[in-house]
């Protein structure tokens, strides 16, 4: 089960953007996450008229590890680690580590 998902609200705690706040976008990879306003470079881009694509420099966003970012807990209004539980009816949960409540609650 992966701990952080697309649509989380997450916070960077490592890097160049160190406390910057964002939601998941999508998952890259099993180990990369792309968050909306974080990480962003910017990328010479060739004009692609098959695209309408036009030629420029361009701001992207570019993929995060996600050792990188951690959840945003709405309790403590902090970034907070995320464990798995196994509820009695079978269902596994994400619950954040510092008070146990439920990520998806």
């Amino acid at each position: 089960m992966e701990k952080i998902r697309k649509g989380d609200d997450v916070v960077v705690i490592a890097g160049k953007d160190k406390g910057k706040r964002g939601t998941v976008l999508r998952r890259v990879d099993a180990e990369h996450v792309l968050v909306e306003g974080v990480n962003k470079v910017k990328k010479h881009q060739r004009p692609n008229p098959m695209k309408g694509l036009a030629g420029g420099i361009v701001d992207k966003e570019m993929p995060l590890h996600v050792s990188n970012v951690a959840l945003f807990n709405p309790q403590t209004k902090k970034a907070d680690r995320v464990g798995i539980r196994t509820l009695d009816d079978g269902r596994r949960v994400r619950v954040f580590k510092s008070n146990g409540e439920m990520v998806d609650a």
